[in-house]
């Protein structure tokens, strides 16, 4: 696996700093099935380039935690024209990763990225519970003829029988999903968006502890005012701080063991969209290293 030079690399740090890699970040702009707007497939760099100014310092967590952990970034490579074949590379990116005790961060690019990152978890573990932030379920069998659309990421991670389910912010999903929705309820955990003042995290605290955790972050999971620049932007959905204290709670009480966030589709100028992205990166990678038992 080739590098990036730390400068160039997510967060940009300095040449100088040496330190054995617990976190490598994977730049995947895979833009094959957008069904509104488009760009994905910049997301990644813009990401990269706007971390070099996440400051490196935590003030919450109190120290510098790249410090503590060592984050490397893969060098850009092509990705193929074919899904499957592209899916394939991600599966075998990550088991590469694995097999060496590594964190995989996976920017991408659009959400059909997920089931390829996940492939090599769900043959690691016995089971692997997804947590999914998205405005979308992304449970339809298929999506205009596809069935690794990014309106079907979630319902291909469910295809392994040993994923389950957490999805936080959902606030779209189409009559067609719910005969699976109802028939999986046992596996799938849905805290809608329309219930956000009264959701339970102890409950969520409950459902998710002591798993191994898979994060998928689709950015639309966020309230499309502190993030338009993406493909199917909705209202009403998750703010900063939120979204924080879930990750956390997961952090806490959870094995989280890889991750990925997608579906950023950079509008130029408005570079604050790039950094929340980029810095939200940096908050999931510094709280899984900070709660980590093993």
């Amino acid at each position: 696996m080739k590098y990036l030079p730390n400068k160039k690399g997510f967060l940009g740090i300095d040449n100088k700093i040496s330190f054995k890699e617990k976190v490598v970040v994977i730049p995947f702009g895979l833009e094959k099935t957008v069904s509104y707007g488009g760009g994905t497939r910049n997301g990644p760099k813009e990401i990269i380039k706007a971390s070099h100014q996440v400051e490196l310092y935590d003030e919450e967590l109190e120290y510098e935690p790249y410090k503590k952990i060592g984050i490397k970034t893969l060098k850009p490579f092509k990705i193929d024209k074919n899904i499957k074949k592209a899916l394939k590379k991600m599966s075998d990116i990550n088991e590469k990763l694995l097999k060496k005790k590594i964190f995989p961060m996976t920017l991408g690019g659009e959400h059909s990225i997920t089931p390829g990152c996940i492939v090599p978890f769900t043959k690691k573990y016995k089971k692997i519970c997804l947590l999914h932030f998205d405005a979308h379920a992304d449970l339809r069998e298929s999506y205009n003829g596809n069935k690794f659309s990014h309106a079907s990421a979630i319902k291909r991670c469910l295809d392994y029988e040993n994923v389950s389910l957490i999805s936080f912010g959902i606030r779209n999903i189409s009559k067609s999903e719910i005969p699976f929705l109802k028939k999986n309820s046992s596996r799938i955990n849905i805290f809608w968006a329309k219930d956000k003042p009264s959701w339970n995290l102890n409950k969520f605290k409950n459902l998710i502890k002591n798993k191994n955790v898979y994060l998928t972050f689709d950015v639309d999971g966020l309230d499309a005012s502190i993030m338009p620049a993406t493909g199917t932007p909705e209202p009403g959905g998750l703010l900063w701080d939120e979204t924080l204290k879930i990750i956390k709670i997961a952090a806490k009480n959870s094995n989280i063991v890889g991750s990925d966030i997608n579906e950023l589709s950079p509008i130029k100028g408005f570079n604050s969209y790039n950094f929340l992205v980029a810095k939200l990166a940096y908050k999931i990678i510094s709280y899984t290293f900070k709660f980590k038992k093993n």
